[in-house]
């Protein structure tokens, strides 16, 4: 599971998007998890822009080019509210 910092502006998306291919690395390497299915946690999320739209959607094609199944939970509302805003909420949805 990947816990989305505090913040994501487009500053940070360098940084959460390195640790999402981490995560996603050890997942694959690891024969203790289930590496089918990689879960974002956003409860922790306070402070963002669409850039956090984006990441999301880049860690679900990552996810996906590796054969995993990806899902969100816990998003705020208003970047849920955001996500239909641009008509991408239906990408974030679990496969």
């Amino acid at each position: 599971m990947l816990l989305l910092p505090a913040v994501i502006t487009h500053a940070e998306v360098p940084n959460v998007l390195s640790l999402f291919k981490q995560t996603l690395d050890q997942a694959s390497a690891s024969s203790d998890v289930d590496a089918s299915m990689l879960t974002v946690d956003g409860s922790s999320l306070q402070h963002f822009d669409s850039s956090a739209l984006a990441v999301l959607l880049e860690c679900q094609r990552m996810a996906r080019a590796k054969g995993r199944a990806f899902a969100v939970q816990s998003l705020p509302s208003k970047l849920v509210e955001l996500a239909r805003l641009y008509g991408v909420d239906g990408l974030l949805q679990s496969a």
